[in-house]
């Protein structure tokens, strides 16, 4: 359980999901304070967390991809 725990840990700390938390923050911080519009925010939010779910969503497919093409090849 400590192991999984650190291992999500350490895919948190990587540079794109550093980026998409700051991000979140700091526009978050000037919709709040005025400076940028709520639908400002809405968009570049929206925009950043897609990147970032798309980016994972792929990365998990290729893992998807090679594995089944791993165990294809072994079953000929």
């Amino acid at each position: 359980m400590l192991s999984v725990l650190l291992n999500r840990l350490g895919n948190l700390l990587c540079v794109k999901s550093i980026v998409t938390i700051v991000l979140t923050v700091v526009f978050a911080c000037l919709a709040l304070s005025g400076k940028i519009t709520g639908q400002d925010f809405l968009t570049v939010f929206s925009v950043v967390i897609a990147f970032y779910f798309g980016t994972q969503s792929q990365r998990l497919n290729e893992k998807l991809t090679e594995t089944t093409g791993e165990k294809k090849q072994t079953d000929k």
